[in-house]
């Protein structure tokens, strides 16, 4: 049908009204997304430079309270699946590659040393993500990446699952500030990373970063070793994960 409200072209109709607002929705992602990489870009780059001294004492504390790397690097999943290298500060002794790609240790492993324990419960294990963001392999909130293997697993229990893949994945997100880390309950994380996706702007990206000093706070995962998981998944019930 010909008129106002519809294109001909050819056999194929397209809706006027349906194609205009497509373009708009296309163009407010496009602005917020561009907006949201230049945000993560100045913070990132702020907060290298910032951190730098404090990020040179922890190297040196690690090299002097153990052996092995300082940075520990792990595979993980980004947007639209793409691989990409994360990077920490290791809390952990030295494991093969084939063991901790495997498993998922508790936020707070009964391995990790006194400094291993407090980068854990403050987070600044985390300062090296910082790269990544810089890299555009991350945001500086998002879902938490995860592991090739765990996605896999974690797809098949949860068929929403591969949503999460949707955006780039954060060095803090909405589950995160809800105490949701490391081991935990996986369908309740996946509820908070969809709420995160389908309210997704820039003023929640601001809030979620004002709220991660909270949220380390108040997580009790983070005060001390488990010695029960919270509820887990039936198809990852056999492992065990780490964020």
């Amino acid at each position: 049908m010909a008129g106002y409200n519809s294109l001909s072209i050819g056999q194929v109709k397209v809706g006027v009204k349906e194609v205009n607002q497509h373009t708009r929705s296309f163009q407010d992602h496009s602005v917020r997304d561009g907006a949201k990489r230049f945000l993560d870009i100045a913070l990132s780059g702020a907060g290298v430079l910032v951190a730098a001294p404090l990020g040179a004492l922890i190297a040196a504390a690690i090299r002097v309270t153990s052996t092995g790397p300082v940075i520990f690097s792990q595979m993980r999943l980004g947007k639209n699946g793409r691989r990409f290298t994360i990077y920490k500060f290791r809390t952990l002794p030295p494991q093969p590659a084939s063991r901790s790609d495997a498993q998922w240790t508790e936020v707070m492993p009964a391995e990790a040393g006194a400094l291993g324990r407090w980068l854990r419960r403050t987070g600044l294990d985390e300062l090296p993500q910082l790269w990544n963001v810089l890299r555009g392999d991350m945001s500086l909130v998002g879902p938490r990446p995860e592991r090739p293997t765990f996605a896999e697993r974690f797809r098949r229990e949860y068929p929403r699952y591969k949503q999460r893949l949707q955006v780039k994945p954060g060095i803090t997100g909405w589950a995160q500030v809800h105490g949701l880390r490391g081991r935990c309950d996986i369908g309740e994380r996946l509820r908070f990373d969809l709420h995160y996706l389908k309210h997704q702007s820039l003023w929640l990206d601001l809030q979620i970063l004002l709220l991660t000093p909270l949220g380390l706070l108040r997580s009790p995962r983070d005060a001390a070793p488990q010695s029960e998981p919270r509820q887990f998944p039936s198809a990852a019930h056999d492992m065990i994960g780490a964020d």
